[in-house]
């Protein structure tokens, strides 16, 4: 042995003194010298390439018999199936390929024809192009429609494939040439002519035809994810059998690049969802070129998606290819591909035969020996994998066997980006940004897809090409409808059918609008109460879906967690360290709170799948996710714009909002804009309460707004707070219609005799009850308060009637903020714990002068008397703005403003404790 390793040390054989070595036990040495031998042996008389493969058969046989070896990330850049072990191809390929390509041609078509003059709204030619046997595949052979068991599958499909859907739907009956002509004419199309379709899959454009909004590119894979886990936290909670229905996304590799695509994947396998594959079309371009142009996107994505624990599918090379493998005795064959780069690949489909025949065969003799007997145009035929039908077939049909195994899938599909358009399109950098085609070129595409139409047809207006259809009536059309009827019905489609859902009875809820007393009681804690109540109606308890993107304690809802329990397929397999006391951390197999760690985009994913059960599973049900308020919008702003297209219904909660109640934290923990940004998202409907009476009329009118008898398609976004404080009894004469409008008028002083206003929201109405005794007290202004719950809705309210009046040109009805604030006498002032733009949105609506106060700039650590103070934004700045207003219409001496200003210290944050001015 000492000879050995002497022998050993002097080789170049580099010696490895950690690893395996470092940590494992080594018994029995002399066996272990002869495998290391052996190896060495193999070595000196072989190739590499010859080590290489029996170190993979070897590890093949040992997982084969559950060995438990390390996952290997990367195999060879060829399929994973190998031929011999493909599935017959049950279907009619011949029949199957003319009408795939007479959707290509009539997906092409439309994009086309949308570019003729005067409407030019541009479209993509070459995505689906080139995926159009990836969605056709799956489209007759596995794909369930909603008529199939437990409501089918759910397919999230690739925004800039739209055109192929669209075109497959004129083939099957469900759209007419007219219809395809409004491609992208959402409003200016005349209805009198056709169905005018949206440019992507927008549910909101076409809420009877898409279900999934993908074309924000990220979201998809996001979203398909926590599809997939939602369904199954509906069947583990006994709500619905989903165990039937596989969620199907499609995504582009040069999307993958996104964090949100790649970010989220470790879910998969940690929540077992075996009910999920991902088809990647790898065409290796991104929008402007190669993906990787130095490397392989394939091989990246498959070590990616196996670190992450997820079974992977390569559909790399089409059956030409399998002759050459076979015929390759010494892997010279796959050692080339291997060693080719994607920006390699990219140019042969840009050349011909020829040239692939020199640059890539060329490049080893005898891989140039395996093509020696074909012909250029032979070579030129080699398909990649993803435009070959029994490839993708096997794949499928491989992806659907591993249900069961706790593991997702992932298919990564070779393709060419613009495939079948002709030599122009295919794989060229600016394929992607390429509308139109020109008249030669449609000849030549319109030969390749073997289209009878005439060169006269083509040529009586260029910017108009036909469509083709043989009629309802030809063989290859009730095959395809035969094909979509065994499986459930067509796809895309959106459902929605369901019961509507009971509203809660809030005058039971009479404790909860009461006076808090001595007790200080948050709106955050305000809410929870809420929810509690709310959950005492069975129907309604199995409908709340809490989410929680961390934090919970922090919310007060750790006193969920015994009861509601977090949902954990794998239930808890540990003893918690808090396992004794009453607020144990618990999770269960039939958990009810979706926590979901600190991952805000988790969060939203799964705040989409649940605020859309209502349509994709015909289950209501009511998300509630709560979160730091300053991580919503503008963290994923995005997201919330993709579920109101998808039409999703529930609540978002702010929670810790503000810019000065969250105290001590520091500039990125400071909400001020999250209300300004959500009054952007037209599906979004804003509140800033500032009394827990507030937030309990809103929850219970919030759910029979969006799930009762007359639903509408909208979320609710509510701001609460964590600062403790008195919360005052819900007035007997209350204004419920005003408080959910926008605004109601709360109290006016009961001394002084200077009438003002004051608008205030969230906690800004503290400090204004505070600023309305001292207005009252010292400078004998009676001011009337009004709780404005949404500044945004009176803005949208004042909006919509001046549009309105503006199309039928007449006066415009008056806005309700000033029917609300017109019969009050003096100045008003607005003032809220968020930026000066959002009391701004009301100006036009106030009958009378208007100043607004509000917290600009950023956030800071401070107590938060100084931050208000800084900002302005506190009792004292209220009085001083209210007299300034005052000034301004001639009610008081300017002197008094200076005076009040100068004693208050407005212009020094560290005076947040004052004296009251003496009489």
């Amino acid at each position: 042995m000492a000879d050995q390793d002497s022998r050993n040390s002097d080789s170049t054989v580099p010696q490895i003194r950690d690893g395996v070595a470092s940590y494992l036990n080594d018994n029995d040495p002399e066996e272990t010298q002869e495998w290391m031998d052996s190896l060495d042996g193999l070595l000196a008389e072989s190739s590499p390439e010859r080590a290489r493969y029996l170190m993979l058969r070897l590890m093949e046989r040992a997982t084969a018999q559950s060995v438990p070896l390390p996952s290997v990330t990367n195999t060879d850049m060829v399929n994973t199936i190998p031929t011999d072990l493909e599935p017959e191809f049950p279907g009619d390929e011949e029949i199957e390929k003319r009408y795939r390509r007479w959707i290509r041609w009539n997906a092409a078509i439309m994009v086309h024809r949308a570019q003729r003059p005067g409407i030019g709204v541009g479209g993509h030619i070459s995505t689906y192009a080139g995926a159009a046997p990836l969605y056709e595949v799956g489209l007759n052979h596995f794909f369930r429609g909603k008529d199939a068991d437990q409501r089918g599958d759910q397919i999230f499909f690739q925004g800039h494939a739209s055109p192929g859907m669209y075109s497959r739907a004129f083939m099957e009956g469900r759209l007419s040439e007219d219809d395809l002509d409004g491609f992208r004419q959402e409003a200016s199309y005349s209805k009198d002519k056709g169905r005018a379709l949206p440019s992507y899959p927008h549910p909101r454009g076409m809420e009877d035809f898409w279900e999934f909004p993908t074309v924000s590119m990220g979201l998809g894979p996001a979203n398909a994810i926590y599809q997939a886990r939602f369904n199954k936290y509906l069947e583990m909670r006994g709500i619905k059998d989903t165990s039937k229905q596989h969620v199907w996304a499609f995504l582009g590799d040069g999307e993958m690049d996104e964090p949100e695509s790649r970010g989220l994947l470790q879910m998969g396998s940690l929540y077992n969802l075996d009910n999920l594959t991902f088809i990647v079309n790898c065409n290796l371009q991104r929008l402007d070129g190669p993906v990787r142009g130095n490397t392989h996107i394939i091989q990246e994505l498959e070590s990616t998606f196996r670190g992450a624990g997820w079974n992977v599918i390569k559909v790399v090379w089409g059956r030409g290819w399998d002759k050459l493998f076979k015929a390759d005795q010494d892997g010279a064959l796959v050692a080339l591909i291997n060693s080719t780069s994607d920006g390699d690949y990219q140019t042969f489909k840009a050349n011909d035969g020829a040239y692939v025949r020199e640059h890539f065969f060329g490049r080893d003799e005898r891989t140039a020996k395996l093509v020696e007997d074909m012909s250029d145009d032979e070579i030129w035929a080699l398909r990649r994998g993803g435009h070959d039908y029994r490839k993708i077939y096997a794949a499928y049909a491989k992806a659907l066997e591993y249900r069961g195994t706790g593991k997702p899938t992932v298919i990564l599909a070779h393709t060419i980006k613009g495939y079948g358009l002709g030599h122009s399109f295919e794989g060229r950098n600016a394929t992607h940004q390429m509308k139109k085609i020109a008249i030669e070129d449609l000849k030549l595409f319109r030969d390749k897809q073997q289209i009878p139409i005439s060169d006269e047809e083509l040529e009586k207006d260029p910017y108009l090409p036909p469509y083709y259809h043989p009629g309802m009536d030809a063989p290859e059309i009730k095959y395809m409808l035969e094909r979509r009827k065994e499986l459930g019905g067509f796809l895309p489609e959106r459902r929605v059918e369901y019961k509507p859902l009971p509203a809660p009875d809030i005058s039971k809820m009479k404790k909860l609008r009461k006076d808090s007393g001595k007790q200080e009681i948050a709106t955050t804690m305000a809410l929870v109460r809420t929810l509690k109540e709310v959950m005492r109606d069975k129907e309604l308890a199995k409908r709340i879906v809490p989410i929680i993107p961390d934090e919970a304690r922090t919310f007060g809802m750790d006193s969920w967690f015994p009861t509601m329990k977090i949902w954990n397929p794998n239930g808890q397999n540990y003893t918690p360290v808090d396992h004794d006391l009453m607020l144990s951390y618990r999770e269960a197999t039939d958990g009810q709170i979706l926590h979901e760690g600190i991952s805000e985009a988790g969060g939203a994913a799964s705040f989409t799948a649940a605020a859309t059960s209502y349509a994709t599973h015909g289950e209501p049900m009511i998300p509630v996710y709560i979160y730091y308020a300053m991580f919503g919008f503008q963290r994923t702003g995005d997201a919330f714009w993709a579920v109101a297209d998808q039409m999703g219904r529930g609540f978002l909660i702010g929670a810790t909002a503000g810019r000065t109640t969250l105290t001590g934290e520091g500039l990125q923990h400071m909400d001020g804009h999250s209300l300004i940004l959500a009054s952007t998202n037209p599906g979004v409907v804003s509140y800033d309460p500032a009394f827990g009476y507030e937030v309990t009329h809103l929850i219970t009118r919030g759910i029979d707004r969006m799930y009762g008898e007359n639903p509408e398609d909208v979320i609710y976004y509510l701001t609460t707070y964590n600062e403790p404080v008195h919360q005052p009894g819900e007035p007997e004469d209350l204004d419920v219609e005003g408080l959910h409008r926008g605004i109601y008028h709360f109290n006016t002083a009961e001394s002084g005799s200077i009438p003002a206003n004051i608008l205030a929201s969230g906690v800004g109405m503290y400090a204004a009850l505070s600023a309305q005794e001292i207005l009252a007290e010292k400078f004998d202004v009676k001011a009337s308060l009004f709780s404005v719950t949404s500044w945004s809705e009176l803005a949208r309210d004042a909006a919509a009637k001046e549009t309105a009046a503006l199309r039928e040109g007449r006066e415009p009805e008056k806005a309700f903020a000033t029917s609300q604030l017109e019969g009050f006498d003096g100045p008003f002032v607005g003032v809220s714990d968020y930026a000066t733009d959002l009391q701004e949105m009301i100006r036009r609506t106030v009958p009378g002068d208007y100043l607004t106060l509000g917290a600009d700039g950023f956030g800071f650590a401070d107590t938060r008397e100084g931050a208000r103070r800084f900002f302005n934004v506190d009792d004292v700045s209220i009085v001083v703005a209210v007299l300034t207003g005052l000034a301004r219409e001639g009610k008081v001496e300017w002197d008094t403003v200076a005076k009040a200003a100068k004693e208050f210290k407005l212009d020094d944050p560290t005076a947040t404790a004052y004296d009251r001015l003496e009489e």
